[in-house]
């Protein structure tokens, strides 16, 4: 199915129209900020200009994630002013003012700093809208490839390369032989070499960054099991693309993944996956 990006956007405002999840957030200005951010990634990616810095979780910080989070915040601000944002650039919010929130926007400016770090392209822009804990609108936007994915409760999930038409994904129907693993390029743990060896004819695939759940998204690969720390910011806006092309975001004993519940921002671990699946827990070395 082609159809224009406004149409999509469009035919998703309608389909949501009176519930609280979609008034007065405009998608397509929402894809096009998460263009506009990815923009500022890549100005300074070309430009070879990137000055990194190290945060007091060892994590790196480059002038590209404060470019990005700059221009969301700020495009954020003028399209819903009465919705709160927390980003990863400004996670110091206190516990008992992020309690009272019913609905923010939560935003990764710049997710896989490191592949960004490295050259890999791997490294996405990630914005969700959170409704009552889970994600309602996500949008995953990879600049250096040009490829963006969204999703909208109801709405179902798309992708669309470069200024082409957005096209629907869904989580593929069967399992595939071998079966398809995907992991982090920069997070391998003994745990996951476990679980590749664990499941039978299983292959891992690499990927940074929240790709990794958009290739399970669109039938690309049959499970992520994330089975390190991660954050809040690092998988909520990419949850909302599984979820609505048919897949399950879950906590190792495979409750939904849920946000904002707590003092920490720091994830359990998790399994990302489609609704056709074996027993995955075996494979857990827990």
């Amino acid at each position: 199915m082609h159809v224009e990006i406004a149409a999509v956007c469009g035919d998703l405002n309608r389909l949501n129209r009176g519930g609280e999840s979609m008034r007065n957030i405009d998608i397509a200005g929402l894809i096009q900020l998460a263009r506009e951010a990815g923009g500022e990634i890549m100005r300074i990616y070309d430009a070879d200009e990137i000055s990194v810095e190290t945060k007091a979780d060892d994590s790196p910080l480059t002038n590209a994630d404060v470019a990005s989070h700059r221009a969301i915040v700020a495009g954020l601000a003028a399209m819903t002013p009465d919705i709160p944002v927390l980003s990863e650039e400004s996670a110091t919010l206190p516990w008992n003012v992020r309690r009272a929130w019913s609905r923010y926007w939560l935003i990764d400016p710049l997710d896989g700093t490191k592949e960004f770090v490295k050259r890999t392209h791997e490294f996405t822009v990630n914005i969700a809208l959170i409704e009552d804990g889970y994600p309602t609108i996500g949008v995953v936007y990879a600049p250096a490839i040009s490829t963006l994915y969204h999703g909208v409760a109801g709405g179902g999930a798309f992708k669309q390369r470069l200024d082409g038409a957005p096209e629907p994904i869904r989580v593929s129907d069967s399992l595939h032989r071998p079966v398809r693993v995907v992991g982090s390029k920069s997070h391998a743990t003994e745990s996951l070499r476990y679980f590749v060896d664990c499941v039978a004819d299983g292959e891992l695939v690499s990927m940074g960054s929240s790709l990794k759940f958009c290739l399970v998204a669109e039938g690309e690969a049959d499970i992520y099991p994330r089975l390190g720390p991660t954050s809040e910011w690092d998988t909520a806006a990419a949850q909302c693309v599984v979820e609505q092309a048919g897949g399950q975001v879950t906590t190792l004993d495979l409750k939904r993944f849920r946000y904002n519940t707590k003092d920490s921002l720091l994830n359990p671990e998790f399994l990302v996956f489609s609704a056709v699946y074996p027993d995955w827990r075996r494979c857990l070395s827990i």
